[in-house]
């Protein structure tokens, strides 16, 4: 469990070894972000890579400042959404790269949200044998998850994620202010994310979520820096465990995920955000461990309670399901053609669970 001193913290680690990186979390911190960043770079070529939401608010600032610090800066605008996460996405970006005379000394610099970090980190790791990357994350699920441990990739037409690589970042740049200008929807989104680590590993998170509702409703300045520090704190513990997925302890990240993935996959990425997806997914997960009688249903009571509170859908869309269980059965996680499932057996805890009979997860997606 996360103590309190961790919780406060707003420089959180990574320990990856000589991989190792920090998370620096400050309100206002896009403001000084050469000052943050004169670390890191030292008169190298810079690429900063945005969507056409993020870029009219923050790209000019932050090319204004880091001109200071580089020998050149170039600038990329993808369009908005998932769609983007996309090889197509990837090609225009390579060849952009190779018009800009990037080279290996050059450093990539992702501001926006999960999309445009797990889109930019694939095309740094994957041009010239990998560039560094460094994420400035402006959505509540970007900071709080996507940016952190290093998992970049894109989707394929009908899998989530399917292509990727494990890079990490030089550092990680949090502020907490840049989430006055998030949309109502991509924010409650972001809490799914937040909820999850409350659910897989930390009681005490998840409780703190239950008495604070109004307050994370509201945006509260510091109780969002709190919940952004807690959920970095929780999610470095478990890459520094397993940062490539190797011992099995990292794959509790995925609560819900399985679910979801086929949900935005099945429905069109863009139908249900990321973390409607998610939220969803974890409802059907929480169904399934309490139809094998894991855990009851005050469970998922407790936990559906949660999610309406802060906005995010619990009931799985009522038609395709035998697409949707498809879609589940060639997810990134199923190995040896056994789909495997993280199930939760308490506030806290979850575990690894080989996935029952078609009947019984076409059952989960039914909406009691």
């Amino acid at each position: 469990m996360t103590s309190q001193k961790q919780i406060m913290a707003r420089r959180v680690p990574v320990n990856l070894a000589a991989q190792s990186y920090s998370i620096e979390i400050e309100a206002g911190l896009t403001k000084k972000v050469a000052t943050v960043l004169a670390p890191w770079i030292k008169d190298e070529h810079l690429i900063l890579v945005s969507d056409d939401v993020v870029g009219p608010l923050y790209l000019d600032n932050v090319v204004e400042q880091v001109r200071t610090l580089a020998s050149r800066v170039d600038t990329l605008v993808v369009p908005a959404g998932e769609p983007s996460k996309s090889v197509a996405t990837c090609d225009e970006l390579w060849q952009k790269l190779v018009d800009f005379r990037t080279d290996r000394k050059s450093i990539v610099i992702a501001l926006g949200g999960g999309v445009v970090g797990d889109l930019t980190g694939f095309v740094a790791a994957t041009f010239a044998r990998g560039l560094r990357f460094i994420q400035l994350p402006t959505t509540l699920l970007a900071q709080v998850d996507s940016s952190v441990g290093g998992k970049v990739g894109i989707n394929l037409p009908h899998s989530k994620n399917m292509v990727g690589a494990f890079w990490q970042p030089e550092t990680v740049l949090i502020d907490p202010l840049v989430l006055s200008t998030l949309d109502d929807a991509n924010y409650r989104a972001g809490l799914a994310e937040v909820i999850k680590y409350g659910l897989i590993m930390d009681p005490a998170l998840f409780e703190f979520l239950e008495q604070s509702v109004d307050a994370i409703n509201q945006k509260h300045p510091e109780t969002l820096a709190r919940v952004i520090a807690w959920c970095c704190q929780c999610k470095a513990t478990v890459v520094a465990e397993d940062e490539r997925e190797t011992t099995g302890r990292r794959a509790i990240l995925n609560y819900g995920h399985t679910y979801g993935h086929a949900i935005e996959a099945v429905f069109g990425y863009g139908e249900y955000l990321h973390g409607q997806a998610i939220s969803i997914g974890m409802t059907c997960a929480a169904r399934l461990a309490r139809n094998l009688g894991i855990v009851d249903q005050v469970f998922l009571d407790r936990q559906s309670k949660l999610f309406q509170a802060v906005g995010l859908p619990v009931d799985c869309p009522a038609e395709r399901h035998r697409e949707l269980l498809e879609s589940m059965k060639h997810d990134k996680k199923v190995t040896r053609g056994q789909l495997v499932l993280i199930l939760p057996k308490a506030i806290g805890f979850v575990e690894q669970v080989a996935a029952p009979d078609d009947v019984a997860i076409r059952a989960s997606l039914q909406n009691d």
